[in-house]
């Protein structure tokens, strides 16, 4: 039998050259048809090296950005730093009265705003709720790099647009938390704000709420819990899929996150439509590519069964991304709310 100092047959590893070493058994054909087999032996040993040094790698690899420790989630702010410029937007605070602290928004006037032509002009506002956890008032304001060049072009009707803190659960209120009633904050502290301190029209007919993401789940609750307050709604990307698992659960989503019963987008919708006053106009948005795709599509199967109405705009191979989706086709919302501000303007 051949053997080399490592075991391997037809091998000698302390020869360089991998010299054969021939058994007094063997005879010059067995030695002739080993002579014959050793390249294609040679090659498959190299391979095979090369194959465990790639898993050995790839092993590494993965053990390495499994041990990795995870980036610390920023600590929740109710006021934080706008860090760049943007067209039309300023930063301000407000002092919530149930809270007793200060609370940040970002604003964003249109040039016809400041115009001294328009001293006495009022404005519609939309509300707009980010995405993500814990909440910020930055998180969505660049969306105002679209929003400007629209109504500076003379696209669509001059608004005004506030980006809301959804505080620490976004958009959500977690009664048993201190300082966690996101929803309340802004329902029913910063819109009077608003209406207070700048030259809004206020009122149902000049109101709109848009969110994605997290911002489209509260949009969701928002706007079937208070139909009252706003007439158009544009809801994107949201997390339904969650929100139906929270309606099964009564209320839970997860063990250390349980929402008061009912508190959410399936059973807030059947609760809608059994009073469906004031009539909602509504549009849903969301990206083929995006991650809650599939979900909207079943939610919005969902509410042609309480036939409660809807628009919606599906956006061809666009991400989980509220800034994608405006790239594409944010002048398209909004249209949506200009025109549900025109219609119920005429109504009143």
């Amino acid at each position: 039998m051949l053997l080399d100092t490592r075991g391997t047959p037809g091998y000698n590893l302390n020869d360089s050259k991998y010299a054969m070493v021939r058994s007094n058994t063997q005879t010059p054909k067995q030695v002739q048809a080993m002579q014959y087999q050793t390249p294609q032996r040679k090659l498959y040993y190299n391979f095979f090296l090369v194959c465990v040094t790639i898993m050995l790698l790839i092993a590494h690899s993965v053990s390495g950005q499994q041990n990795k420790p995870k980036k610390k989630r920023p600590p929740f702010r109710w006021v934080n730093e706008l860090k760049q410029e943007l067209p039309g937007v300023q930063h301000a605070t407000f002092c919530s009265p149930s809270m007793k602290v200060d609370v940040g928004y970002c604003i964003y006037l249109p040039p016809q705003y400041n115009n001294p032509q328009n001293r006495t002009k009022r404005f519609s506002v939309v509300y707009y709720l980010h995405g993500g956890r814990p909440g910020s008032e930055t998180k969505s304001v660049r969306l105002v790099e679209h929003i400007h060049k629209q109504i500076a072009a003379g696209k669509v009707t001059p608004m005004i647009y506030v980006f809301v803190n959804g505080g620490p659960v976004s958009h959500y209120n977690m009664p048993d938390r201190k300082h966690a009633m996101g929803e309340d904050v802004f329902v029913k502290e910063l819109i009077p704000h608003i209406d207070a301190t700048y030259r809004t029209i206020a009122a149902r007919k000049g109101r709109a709420i848009e969110g994605f993401s997290q911002g489209g789940r509260g949009t969701t609750r928002i706007m079937f819990k208070y139909p009252e307050l706003f007439c158009s709604a544009a809801p994107g990307g949201a997390g339904h899929a969650t929100e139906k698992r929270i309606s099964k659960e009564n209320g839970r989503e997860s063990a250390n996150l349980v929402f008061v019963k009912g508190d959410n987008t399936y059973d807030l919708a059947r609760k809608y439509a059994m009073h469906p006053e004031p009539a909602l106009r509504i549009l849903i948005h969301v990206g083929t590519k995006g991650f809650n795709y599939q979900n909207n599509l079943a939610y919005m199967e969902f509410l042609n069964s309480l036939n409660i109405p809807f628009e919606q705009l599906i956006v061809p191979n666009a991400p989980h991304s509220a800034m994608q989706i405006y790239e594409k086709e944010g002048l398209k919302i909004m249209q949506f709310h200009a025109d549900n501000f025109r219609r119920a303007a005429q109504k009143s």
